[in-house]
């Protein structure tokens, strides 16, 4: 058959690489790229914070609810936990 005989090089085209050379830019169209609008009552929002510790060491960023709430949203969208973190700041 004719047509076989340049099988191995017939419609071979070549992968497209495209180089980032603005990162800046890049990253902001990322977190532009996907938004989420939450509402979140004003009780939950006064439990975000977490309460300062009286014992030594590291201070807490985020309350329990706000770890819990973390979590839920990226057990509801699949996402790990750096990913959910991200998410909510």
């Amino acid at each position: 058959m004719p047509h076989k005989h340049n099988a191995a090089r017939r419609h071979h085209f070549g992968k497209m690489k495209f180089k980032v050379t603005n990162w800046a830019e890049y990253e902001a169209g990322l977190r532009r790229r996907g938004s989420l609008t939450l509402w979140i009552t004003p009780e939950a929002l006064a439990g975000w914070a977490a309460p300062r510790r009286k014992t030594r060491g590291g201070q807490p960023l985020y309350s329990d609810l706000a770890i819990e709430t973390t979590l839920m949203l990226g057990m509801v969208f699949g996402l790990r936990l750096r990913q959910s973190e991200r998410l909510l700041r």
